[in-house]
Formats: C-alpha cells, structure tokens, sequence
C-alpha cells in the first residue's frame, strides 16, 4: 500500500490529494463548484454537483502520476462544515439545494431563539453562539420549506448529513451513514460534552433522530469505498471538518496548539487537549479530531469573510485578475491612507456574531485608488485574526506564542508579515500550506497503521517561512483602533 487518498471539499472546489508515508503529497487535483446566491444573505449549492465534482478531483488525482486504487491504504475525508444536506433514504436524491454554511436566510429563526427562554441551555449543551451558521436551524428550514418534507422525515425516509456524511453516503453506495465529532459539534443538534445527540435540541428544531447519521471516531474504519467508485474496495478511515483537519494537518495534537486557516472563510482554533473550553468572550467551543479515544475539545474563532473577499474583487469589482497578484499591488503603496475594508458581506462572525451587519468600505478620499482598495482588502483578513487571537488569549489568560497559518492566502508574503505586524507575534507558514487535505490523511494513515503514532506525523511537520513582527507598537495601535472605529461604524449602520 504505497498511499493515503484525502479527499476535501471546501466550499469553492473539491479537491484529492495523494500522499506518501514520509507525508509529502505527490499528486492533488482541484474541481470548482459554483455557489448560488438567489436572495441577498442567501447562498447555497447543488449537492449532486458537489458529489461528482469530488469524484472528478479523485480519479484525475490518481491519473497525474497514474496510481492504481488497490495501492491505496486508506481515504481520509475534510468538508466544508455546517452546509446542510437532506435527501431521500432509498432514492439518495437530495429533496432541496444544500444550504451552505454562510447562508443567513435563518437569521431571523435564530434571532428569536437567541432571545428566548432556551437560549443559555443550547449554548451550554453545544458550546455554540446561536447563530445561522450552524446546521439545526438550515435542517429545520428544509423540512419547513420542502412540500411534504415534515410528513416524509416523520416517516423515516429522509436523511440529514453535513458534506462528510453525503460524500460517505456516496461512496460507500448508500451503505454508510455516519459523521464524526467534529462535524456534529457543529450542527447545534450535538452535546458538546457527551458527543452524542440531544433528544432536547432535537425537539427544538422539529427534527427526528432517525435522520441523524451515527458519530464515529474521526479516525477509525467507518465503512468501505464501493468497487463501483474506482474499482476496488477500499477503507474510508479518517472523517474531520475542514478546521479541525488542519489542526491535525498542522501536527496541532496537543492543548495550547493553534492555527489559523486562510481560506473563503478564516478560522482559527487553538486545541484544548480533553478539558471542554467555555468562552467568554463569544468565542465557540467546538471538538477537535480525536483518534480512538478520549474527547478531544478546542476553542475556534470564525470569520465568514476572508479570501471571499478577495474573490469579490475579482469576480464583483473588476479591480484584479487573480488573487497572487494582491501581493504586488499591496506592496506598490506605503498604506492604505486611512481606508478600511470591513467585508460583513453576510455579517459578522467571531466575537461580534452579528447578522445584521453589511459591508463598507470607509476612509477614502480623492486620493484612494486600486492599489488602497486591495491593501485594505487583504488588512481585513489580518484585523479580523487579531480579534480572535485577543479572544483566545483573554480566555485562556495567556499571550499567544506563535501562530501557524494555512490556506491559500497564508501564500500571501505581505499579509503574512502584516499579520505578525497586527499580532506582534511570530506567524509560521508550514512546508506544506495544504494542511486541510494533509490533516485528513493523517487521520486516516493513523487508523490503518500506515503511520505508526502522532509522534511521527508530528516530526513530518517543518516551518517554510516565519515572519516576525517589525513595526512600531505606536503604528500597529493607532491602525488597529482604526479598524476598530471602522468595525463600530458597519454594526451601527447594519441596525
């Protein structure tokens, strides 16, 4: 067995990668999926799309350097969270578009949950802030929504299943229906503490248990890739949210490890070991991988806006052809002369969790041009970790060391510098940026026996740049209380 197949589906592309017992990827394949967007707030995808999009990615990863599927050891699968799927028991169809995680067309559900006599139980079974993001209340809208759904979910012919679940469900033929803690932690339907299903959040929302998929170890054999898929049966050995597979991917294993992942979203999660992290300062606990045994926890801040921003200023604006060229352009001015990007396109995420907020964009003058506007986009992404990282170090009453980073933009050389800068503290950018897809290897290689122990995945594990802090505490504060008055002005404006 000469490989580990991760498969991950993010929320632009699905993607598979290859990988060696020495943890080097050797092949990786990307397919695009398209979002939709048919009301302002609301975003979903074609869940049948995103399926064959990742079968796509798989076969013409193992083409690029023709390797045969029965050399194959393990699949290890990472997905974009909270996006919602509920399609039929025998038919497999989905009955609705899944509801993708940024979607806000339950903010008002949510709000009146937030506000009643319920809300301080949920938070303290789920370690979650009641917000749309989450999975419960996008089930709840499909059934509410879908003609005859309530009667057929009563009935036991639908199933509910974050992307992990309809990826499983498909290559398994229809045979496997699990998830694991990660994920479930993230639907608000899940007991933080016990990692099992709440019959009580379940009444809630209006949702049998008999659609719920079982929760099984994110590393552990949970079901057999169907000879139909590539030819040959193979174990699907390693499930795990796209955030807590880059903890794993960045050898984030043990309590007091973060990372932060630059992707549409940001996200960034510092690893609690098994004691179960309570936030105050809004920020969500959530589980990390675990591998077998006991529960895993960690405290993760979330942003919903980070490369998407970019993407806006490509595909919206017109202002760029391509995100690497942001770097370039950045360099090309001094400073943004005062302009702040607060990309609330849907809101705002960690620690403002505020729905009603839109973005805006504040500071210019005659003089901003092209090269401001992009400098202030790529700031946003920076400003925005600082308030978790603040978040993460008034919990836990300790200044954060260093900070490793991951994603596409963390490729980005000025807004990792200006994320030291922002932070004044070291930010290490790995050998291997892909960590999502490498997280999911490992927990699959590690259920198998393909690798021996987290201690040798820990030493595969080596820094390719780290950035250090270089500007004036006086500069870094008089920016960073810019943002805050910029960030003040966009929540009022939202109400």
């Amino acid at each position: 067995m000469r490989y580990i197949l991760s498969l991950d589906e993010g929320t632009t592309s699905a993607r598979a990668a290859l990988y060696n017992r020495e943890g080097h990827r050797l092949a990786m394949a990307s397919v695009p999926i398209p979002c939709r967007y048919p009301q302002p707030g609301w975003v979903e995808q074609d869940a049948a799309q995103i399926w064959t999009a990742q079968l796509d990615a798989m076969r013409r990863t193992l083409a690029e350097i023709d390797a045969q599927p029965q050399e194959i050891a393990a699949v290890g699968i990472t997905n974009q969270r909270e996006t919602t799927v509920v399609w039929d028991r025998r038919t497999g169809a989905p009955i609705a578009p899944a509801i993708v995680w940024q979607c806000r067309r339950t903010a008002e559900r949510c709000r009146t949950l937030a506000a009643s006599a319920e809300a301080a139980r949920v938070t303290a079974k789920t370690g979650l802030v009641i917000d749309a993001y989450f999975s419960g209340s996008k089930v709840e809208w499909i059934l509410d929504h879908t003609p005859g759904a309530r009667e057929r979910a009563a009935a036991g012919d639908l199933l509910f299943g974050n992307i992990d679940t309809w990826l499983i469900w498909n290559l398994t033929a229809g045979s496997t229906h699990v998830t694991d803690p990660t994920n479930a932690s993230r639907t608000m339907l899940m007991d933080l503490a016990t990692g099992d299903w709440d019959d009580e959040l379940l009444a809630l929302f209006g949702i049998p248990r008999a659609m719920l998929p079982r929760i099984v170890p994110s590393s552990g054999i949970c079901g057999q890739m169907a000879a139909t898929v590539l030819g040959v049966e193979i174990p699907i050995a390693g499930i795990a949210g796209d955030q807590q597979a880059a903890l794993a991917g960045q050898a984030c294993f043990r309590p007091g490890l973060s990372k932060n992942t630059y992707g549409t979203g940001c996200f960034a999660l510092l690893h609690t070991g098994g004691e179960r992290p309570v936030s105050r300062h809004r920020l969500l606990g959530t589980r990390a991988a675990n591998l077998g045994g006991g529960a895993q926890f960690a405290v993760e801040g979330s942003i919903f806006i980070a490369g998407a921003a970019v993407q806006w200023l490509r595909d919206k604006v017109g202002l760029i052809e391509s995100a690497p060229e942001t770097e370039q352009i950045a360099q090309s001015v001094a400073h943004t002369g005062g302009v702040y990007l607060v990309p609330a396109f849907v809101g705002l995420g960690a620690p403002h969790w505020d729905a009603e907020a839109r973005a805006s964009l504040t500071g210019m003058t005659l003089s901003t041009g092209r090269a401001e506007l992009v400098r202030a986009t790529l700031e946003s992404m920076a400003y925005q970790t600082r308030e978790l990282v603040q978040a993460m170090e008034a919990d836990s009453g300790a200044p954060l060391e260093e900070l490793r980073v991951d994603g596409g933009a963390a490729q980005n050389n000025f807004l990792m510098q200006f994320q030291a800068d922002m932070l004044g503290c070291p930010v290490v950018r790995p050998r291997d940026s892909e960590t999502t897809a490498l997280g999911a290897a490992y927990l699959a290689g590690l259920a198998v026996g393909y690798w021996s122990s987290v201690e040798e995945v820990e030493s595969f594990w080596q820094a390719e740049r780290v950035f250090t802090p270089s500007m004036a505490a006086a500069e870094r504060e008089a920016l960073w209380a810019g943002w805050q008055a910029a960030v003040a002005r966009t929540r009022s404006q939202g109400c």
